[in-house]
């Protein structure tokens, strides 16, 4: 009976106090409500209507941008999605991944992506939005802006339109698409990188920490886009239109500082219409060209390739004869050449072919890729040119 009376005297003392705390609660809001109400009633009409528009205007813009967050920018990624394209080539072996990633730029299956390792076989896969494969053939690439353009045999597909593109100024919030880390293999979506422009600027600018062919303007990006499978991306602004190409993996091996950069498109629209229309190729395929009656060869050169055992064997020169012609224009072992006179070679046979339409006593200006640089020689009977970089 003692332990009753105790708990109902405990109660009884908690309900007092809940119940003034609740008359000091109210008590207080009346005191607030009486303070506001003399307020209002003090005020203008004008100023009622001032503070009704400004609330308004402040809930509509609010609601305006949670509704565009939620809806128009994930309009704009599906959108997109579709233009983007998974690819699949050489790779598997020292740590190389098989697999980047391109985007369509006509219906009748163009392909943007960038000139890479990947693209060095005769199996080359292209893998779209909704999971269809295709195989691919390489129309031409251009080592100086060092993007390719593939051709599919498809049509009426979802596209950018090289004539809607737009240029991004620092700042501006953007958007990367790609297939990085190689995580969509099938119908999965590409991934999808939100960030913003750091800076615009000349990559010559930084070839003392950066070195590679491309010198022109790129965008230096705010996101993670450095990374496997990502060269080829699409760069877009928030509302989907076309920027840039994402560039391929590129590190300074003396600090490891990793760059995450995109070239314009429009620095890239003249390299992509002469490779569409035919203009970059190989100049051997043109039967209107005859050869010399004296054609030079890579002995009259003094230059040795490597052993041709796959269809395209990239032509890089295995060795160097002692007091050659290319010994004493500069030429190293090692080197890759890329261009006979402005004509690309992609192969050792390529290299060969375009060598016969040229005459022994003409002179030869080859343009050669050296630890990630391009350099130039001039190769002649009479006379040589030692070899130098090119110029920005």
């Amino acid at each position: 009976m003692a332990m009753y009376s105790k708990r109902k005297k405990t109660f009884e003392l908690i309900t007092q106090l809940v119940r003034k705390q609740l008359n000091y609660k109210f008590s207080r809001f009346l005191f607030l409500f009486e303070r506001w109400r003399k307020e209002f009633y003090r005020m203008s009409w004008g100023d009622i209507g001032y503070w009704c528009i400004t609330v308004t205007w402040c809930y509509l813009v609010l609601s305006s941008n949670s509704i565009w967050a939620d809806t128009s920018f994930s309009n704009v990624i599906d959108d997109v999605q579709p233009k983007i394209v998974k690819i699949y080539g050489a790779g598997g072996f020292r740590g190389l991944e098989p697999y980047q990633s391109g985007f369509l730029i006509s219906s009748q299956g163009h392909i943007v992506t960038a000139w890479s390792y990947v693209l060095d076989t005769d199996e080359l896969t292209v893998t779209l939005n909704n999971g269809h494969r295709f195989d691919a053939q390489i129309l031409g690439s251009d080592p100086r802006t060092e993007i390719a353009l593939l051709k599919i045999e498809c049509s009426d597909f979802p596209c950018f339109d090289l004539e809607k593109t737009v240029e991004v100024d620092t700042g501006s919030r953007i958007l990367a698409f790609s297939n990085i880390f190689g995580v969509a293999t099938g119908d999965e979506s590409a991934s999808v990188l939100h960030g913003c422009i750091a800076a615009r600027s000349a990559l010559a600018a930084r070839r003392g920490a950066f070195v590679l062919p491309y010198k022109g303007p790129a965008y230096i990006l705010d996101a993670m886009t450095n990374n496997p499978g990502a060269a080829g991306g699409a760069l877009t602004d928030r509302q989907g239109q076309l920027a840039g190409v994402l560039g391929k993996e590129l590190r300074d091996a003396a600090n490891n500082t990793w760059l995450n950069y995109a070239i314009p498109i429009n620095e890239l629209r003249g390299a992509i219409d002469d490779i569409r229309t035919g203009k970059i190729i190989p100049r051997h395929m043109d039967a209107d060209i005859k050869k010399p009656k004296f054609p030079t060869t890579i002995e009259h050169l003094g230059i040795s390739l490597v052993p041709d055992i796959l269809t395209k064997t990239p032509p890089f020169i295995d060795k160097i004869g002692i007091g050659s012609l290319a010994e004493l224009a500069g030429l190293r072992t090692d080197d890759l050449i890329l261009y006979v006179d402005e004509h690309m070679v992609q192969s050792c046979k390529e290299f060969v072919r375009e060598l016969e339409l040229i005459d022994k006593d003409d002179k030869i200006t080859l343009t050669v890729r050296r630890d990630q640089e391009l350099v130039t020689a001039e190769l002649q009977a009479k006379s040589v040119s030692p070899a130098t970089p090119q110029s920005d």
